[in-house]
């Protein structure tokens, strides 16, 4: 075990959520010395990866010394109890500020917390801190957050995708074990991907999104950001289920998704849709997923082609739907109830622009003008309306898919992860980074991705999508490709290159 002062850190950080939990219940280890690896590989590599925006040393201590203490009095503590974990700063945190990534928020420190905030503490939350994220979660690469970009752990030089990528970082890194993340159109499995992680957005609904702050409404879901297939389950497990205090909250039985994990995969009904393997994907990503086809067919699965016609729409729809929620979503930061208010205003009127244009970033701003128009007097049914007929459309694509197959595949992105930089000049460009994840978001189903090969040293993801509250069967397929896979490649941050 590691002490504080031994010149080699036992590398608890790296390590698996459901390993430590093992060794922490056979006491061979302490939840004191998993944080301080934790914490000491944080002040090692921080400076550099910037996966935080608020550090929570402090409430970690006291909630690993807490978890030693119920050990020692033979007490059970929480599932979670003294497991490292970065919580996206989108999440409502009582007594710790939360800020959206956003100077509009900088200063905002919330009276309550999220529902899965809450629901963790009970499980005995160890905080490490608010991780960085795109603005108000607009973006996909964390280049868009106000206290500056997050960077990738297996190069320096490019994103750690977004607009998770603070969360995603955090656990490649080893500055957290896992850690929470939302998916609004992609913004958990897309940094999964970049990072060589385990990602998962639910079915919408499935989570409570109460103290969660908004982006778009409808779309938008809380997920796990793990290094495997086993440790998504767990963390799945414990933040499902309604909550009243969401009007959207779905009130279903959860299953047992550790127990999913196990169990093979012959017979499966696995569909490729076509328009999500065309134009687009780098040659890497392309014989990564054909390698994931082959080893599913060897594991006993039927892959076929399926298609989902109206994809081709589906950025689109998209981009008129949630830059509308967004522009409604946000008019609430006005400088008048909370955050920050702009000075020098000469009336109510200058001091709403003033704060407005002060307090937001460029995309930020160019969503809500896009939404704004979308909605306005004269264009709704022609921008909105048609957007909302399109994602019908899509819904319907996935019902009729998965009358004829179990789970359908894809690339997560059409490309590993790019330099920073590179997009930030081409909102298009940056867009269709998520041509793959968006749909699903569209479709309110869930979906997973997993690492599943490397292209120049960076890792690509294999999305596996399945119906509304069909978890349970995307785990299993993800555990055991996961296993046929048997991806082992570290960051080159691990491997000791630092720039």
């Amino acid at each position: 075990m590691w002490r504080e002062g031994e010149s080699s850190l036992e590398k608890y950080y790296n390590m698996k959520a459901w390993q430590l939990r093992k060794m922490l219940e056979r006491r061979e280890v302490s939840a004191s010395e998993v944080l301080a690896s934790v914490l000491a590989r944080v002040e090692e590599t921080e400076e550099t990866v910037r996966a935080y925006i608020t550090l929570t040393g402090d409430d970690a201590r006291k909630a690993a010394e807490e978890t030693d203490l119920a050990y020692r009095r033979n007490e059970a503590p929480g599932r979670v109890a003294g497991i490292p974990m970065a919580v996206k700063d989108v999440l409502c945190t009582h007594g710790i500020r939360t800020t959206c990534g956003s100077l509009i928020l900088k200063d905002f420190v919330p009276v309550y917390n999220a529902t899965v905030v809450n629901t963790l503490r009970r499980e005995g939350l160890t905080m490490v801190g608010k991780a960085n994220m795109d603005e108000f979660a607009m973006g996909s690469s964390t280049e868009n957050s106000a206290f500056g970009p997050t960077r990738n752990p297996w190069d320096l030089d490019r994103v750690p995708g977004g607009s998770s990528g603070g969360s995603a970082a955090a656990v490649a890194a080893g500055e957290a074990v896992w850690a929470l993340g939302s998916d609004t159109g992609g913004s958990i499995r897309q940094p999964a991907s970049f990072c060589g992680l385990v990602g998962m957005k639910p079915t919408y609904g499935l989570i409570s999104r109460y103290g969660l702050v908004a982006f778009a409404s409808s779309l938008d879901q809380i997920g796990p950001i793990t290094r495997d297939v086993k440790d998504c389950a767990m963390l799945l497990s414990l933040i499902a289920g309604h909550d009243p205090k969401d009007s959207t909250s779905l009130s279903v039985d959860i299953p047992d998704y550790e127990e999913a994990c196990r169990g093979d995969i012959k017979g499966l009904k696995v569909g490729v849709p076509i328009e999500l393997m065309q134009e687009g994907l780098t040659p890497g990503v392309k014989e990564a997923i054909e390698n994931s086809l082959r080893l599913l067919r060897e594991l006993g699965a039927e892959v076929k082609e399926a298609s989902l016609p109206n994809l081709d729409y589906a950025l689109s729809a998209y981009y008129i739907i949630a830059p509308a929620e967004a522009s409604s979503n946000l008019a609430r930061y006005d400088g008048v109830r909370y955050g920050f208010r702009a000075e020098g205003a000469q009336d109510i009127m200058e001091m709403y622009g003033k704060t407005r244009e002060q307090g937001f970033g460029a995309e930020v701003k160019r969503r809500i003008m896009l939404g704004t128009y979308a909605l306005s007097a004269g264009y709704y049914e022609a921008y909105y309306g048609q957007a909302q007929k399109v994602r019908t459309l899509i819904v319907e694509d996935f019902r009729k898919a998965f009358d004829d197959f179990d789970v359908l595949v894809s690339p997560t992105a059409p490309t590993p992860a790019f330099r920073l930089g590179e997009k930030l000049e081409d909102p298009l460009a940056m867009y269709l980074s998520d041509v793959c994840t968006i749909p699903v978001n569209l479709a309110g189903i869930p979906a997973i991705s997993i690492p599943c090969g490397l292209e120049d040293g960076l890792p690509v993801g294999l999305q596996i999508m399945g119906k509304v509250l069909d978890e349970a069967k995307l785990l299993r397929v993800a555990a055991r490709i996961e296993e046929a896979i048997d991806f082992k490649a570290v960051p080159r941050l691990e491997r000791g290159v630092q720039s």
